[in-house]
């Protein structure tokens, strides 16, 4: 199972254009990738193409497995609202774009690939080809006397982190100094694989698992969840 998590202190807003916790074993055509039968998918389509009404469920219309309560929320594919307004941190799932900016240089995303945008900072996305982006906006929490630059990276020249306690695979995209309030995690679990700490902290998290499936505990909750679902945990909220 493998995850896409961002930590914020503060409120945060995840856009699907179209939108990672996810399982991964090795890597064949992208990073972050489990082998899979299904080898002519893209790496991500469980996430961008979603199957949102399974066929034991088609007499009823009206479910879904999403829930929303005051310090958390499960939202699932048949749940998603898609957005057109990208913005601040970008990653791609599905296809290629081409960031530019106001300097004339140009970036071509692929899968895997990903953008930091700076506050205020003016910029296009573009497609040729259908595409599908994670898109994570906030609003910037300045600091006096510190900056932040545009970044563009890849999650697989990323170093692993260590996880002292834990068996999980970590990476994070986004420096860890003052300038940058929020960060981007990426969360590699082998089948099986759990977290040994049972969270309670004062950030909050959006997350999107990206391949896989689990189970997660929010609060005294409970969820079976699987590749395309996001989560909200609020502050201090108990999370496993």
């Amino acid at each position: 199972m493998q995850s896409f998590s961002a930590f914020s202190v503060q409120s945060l807003f995840f856009a699907l254009v179209t939108l990672r916790l996810v399982e991964i074993s090795f890597c064949h055509e992208g990073f972050c990738s489990a082998p899979s039968i299904l080898n002519a998918q893209p790496l991500y389509w469980k996430v961008t193409q979603p199957t949102l009404s399974p066929l034991h469920l088609q007499d009823l219309p009206g479910f879904t497995r999403s829930v929303y309560k005051r310090d958390h929320a499960l939202i699932t594919p048949e749940s998603h609202v898609f957005s057109p307004l990208p913005d601040w941190f970008l990653f791609v799932l599905w296809g290629e774009v081409t960031l530019a900016d106001t300097s004339g240089l140009k970036h071509k995303l692929e899968v895997d690939s990903y953008a930091y945008l700076p506050p205020n900072a003016e910029h296009s996305v573009q497609s040729d080809a259908s595409a599908t982006l994670v898109i994570f906006e906030r609003r910037y929490d300045y600091l006096e006397n510190h900056t932040t630059e545009q970044i563009i990276g890849s999650t697989n020249k990323q170093p692993l982190l260590e996880t002292p306690g834990e068996v999980f695979e970590l990476r994070k995209l986004l420096p860890t100094s003052l300038p940058y309030d929020f960060n981007i995690h990426i969360m590699d679990f082998q089948p099986g694989e759990f977290l040994n700490v049972k969270e309670v902290h004062y950030n909050q998290h959006g997350l999107l698992l990206l391949e896989g499936q689990g189970i997660y505990r929010l609060g005294d909750s409970w969820y079976p969840i699987q590749a395309g679902d996001t989560i909200w945990m609020a502050p201090f909220v108990p999370q496993w």
